[in-house]
């Protein structure tokens, strides 16, 4: 099998399911951008040194994140008319938000409380964590738009939004257990 169709060479794709659309339609622009995000996690996980001192092992964590956002993707790459017709679409896992609140006080009981904003930076794979929180939040952005115009489960804007928090508080872990300082950004 080919890698390239050239069904896309005008500026259409198909939603998942067979519906026709158009590039730039949002449902595309938002699992466009969650490909992204999965994509900065994936590379957040590549540059986390072997030796990294967690209180818990952060690549299966990170695994399981990747997959969620991809059940996400194929639920947004499915227009609404045609996910009820099909049976194939995978199934949330129900406790995905919840381990994720697990998984934030865990990283929380660990690190100092913050008394201010912090700068994004820090080791290579505490910035891409930061970068992909960003991303988190522009998905999550992009879903919101998409839910004011088509129905989209309530269960991904809340997965993105706790999401976001538990990349924000993994970027500050790892630059912790990194020996990267914080640069807190302060008001002139």
């Amino acid at each position: 099998m080919k890698i390239y169709t050239r069904k896309g060479d005008d500026g259409s794709t198909s939603l998942y399911g067979g519906r026709c659309t158009q590039k730039n339609e949002p449902r595309v622009e938002t699992y466009g951008t969650l490909d992204e995000l999965n994509s900065m996690i994936g590379a957040a996980q590549a540059l986390l040194p072997q030796d990294i001192d967690l209180p818990f092992e952060l690549k299966p964590l990170l695994e399981i994140i990747q997959k969620d956002i991809f059940i996400i993707g194929t639920h947004i790459a499915s227009h609404p008319d045609v996910e009820k017709k099909l049976k194939s679409l995978p199934e949330f896992r129900p406790d995905g938000i919840t381990w994720l609140e697990d998984a934030i006080d865990k990283i929380d009981d660990n690190l100092a409380p913050l008394k201010s904003f912090i700068l994004p930076g820090g080791s290579p794979a505490g910035s891409m964590l930061h970068v992909a929180r960003t991303v988190c939040r522009r998905a999550e952005r992009r879903v919101v738009a998409l839910a004011e115009k088509e129905q989209v489960d309530p269960y991904i804007m809340q997965y993105l939004n706790r999401l976001s928090d538990f990349l924000f508080d993994l970027a500050r872990l790892v630059n912790q257990a990194e020996g990267k300082q914080e640069l807190l950004w302060e008001s002139k």
